[in-house]
């Protein structure tokens, strides 16, 4: 048996922890409402009843944002979302209902309140001071693409390259079964190598997702990247499909965004995603092009993208239809909480509006449940694993 079988067709849920269960209060707050790890693992019968194998978790590292992409400590879990011995527990409590866990694993940047990057800021002669990449000491520094509250870890560094590594190995250690990794673009080729050789040696079952994304990517944020022949992507672009191969023997695999970029362009243009021949040729091509042993990650929407059914001008039945295309490519699916219960933003969010996104990471409605609704992917999931088992 491959040692990753196990998430090979596999059915993920995105968890969104301050948003899914257990919050404090309701609204489009850009601030903690309260969700918690215990919100989670109350909602486990839930996962199983849908279909779910996998669960993925937002980062519960301690942070300065609900999101949790902000943070001050990798090796602490944020008290807004519970303890080290809730997520201990979360992990034993779906290992036993046969759920896996994985976990959003995030080496390219920390806060710019992180002490690290505080004392090498204001210390230049800091052991900290070569974990950053100044380009003018004090102030000017790489960052996570232009947000500057994102200081860029110098993972070429021996010390904080090991220290990422370590801080891996910490929550795998804990009986997490892999990671999603943000921007997985950022860190340099040298780093996923020595990662992967570091991380399979221990936990060979683990799995290893990235986000390599780069829709929309300026030209001049490219040097923030560890991409490979930088230059020439700067003269002629990146190709999502190329790019998403370029991790290939470094990665597990990838989020498959070119196959989302697919499917979205298919449902505003009003193609039938059942009978169009068109489509399912372009869908072959793209995967003719991806090795057998590489993994695509296949998703309708997630908490950076307007929600999949606005693409569908909220017509439920043409999602469903794309979320059965996105099961028949025998590629792991993901779920991003509350999409199964077809709640989506009525407006585009935008970059350039302050807390746009905020429209696609409400909490979810608990009280508003429409069953109707849920019972579509669940019959689909049901489907699917029957077709699996014939």
């Amino acid at each position: 048996m491959n040692t990753l079988d196990w998430f090979r067709k596999a059915v993920i849920y995105q968890v969104f922890i301050d948003r899914f269960n257990g919050f404090k209060e309701t609204g489009n707050s850009p601030g903690f409402l309260g969700g918690t790890i215990n919100g989670v693992l109350q909602k486990l019968d839930y996962f199983v009843e849908l279909g779910i194998n996998v669960l993925w978790l937002s980062p519960f590292y301690q942070t300065l944002n609900y999101h949790g992409y902000h943070i001050t400590d990798f090796k602490k879990v944020d008290s807004h979302f519970g303890t080290e011995d809730d997520l201990k527990r979360l992990i034993r409590e779906a290992h036993k209902k046969g759920l896996y866990v994985i976990a959003d694993f995030v080496p390219n940047h920390c806060s710019y309140q992180h002490p690290f990057f505080r004392d090498a800021q204001h210390n230049k002669n800091s052991e900290y001071h070569d974990w950053f990449i100044f380009e003018n000491w004090p102030d000017r520094y790489r960052c996570f693409l232009d947000f500057g509250e994102l200081p860029k870890l110098n993972l070429n560094n021996r010390e904080a390259r090991n220290y990422m590594l370590g801080v891996a190995d910490y929550w795998l250690s804990l009986g997490l079964d892999g990671y999603r990794i943000d921007h997985a673009i950022g860190p340099s080729h040298g780093f996923w190598k020595v990662f992967r050789k570091t991380m399979k040696a221990k936990y060979p079952k683990a799995v290893f997702i990235g986000e390599v994304w780069c829709d929309g990517l300026d030209k001049k944020l490219i040097k923030t990247t560890g991409l490979k022949n930088k230059t020439h992507k700067r003269k002629f672009g990146i190709s999502q499909e190329g790019i998403q191969l370029e991790y290939y023997g470094e990665l597990d695999g990838v989020l498959d965004f070119a196959l989302n970029n697919i499917l979205v362009e298919a449902v505003k243009n009003g193609e039938d995603l059942q009978s169009n021949k068109d489509l399912k040729s372009k869908i072959r091509k793209h995967f003719q092009q991806v090795p057998t042993d590489y993994i695509m990650v296949t998703f309708l929407d997630n908490h950076d993208m307007d929600r999949f059914l606005l693409h569908c001008n909220g017509d439920i039945q043409v999602m469903l239809n794309a979320f059965e295309t996105l099961l028949s490519t025998g590629q792991p699916v993901v779920i991003y909480y509350g999409t199964e219960n077809c709640r989506y933003n009525k407006v585009p969010i935008h970059n350039s509006i302050p807390h746009s996104d905020l429209a696609v990471r409400a909490p979810f409605d608990w009280d508003g449940i429409n069953r109707q609704f849920v019972e579509g992917f669940k019959n689909l999931i049901t489907k699917y694993r029957n077709q699996e088992n014939q």
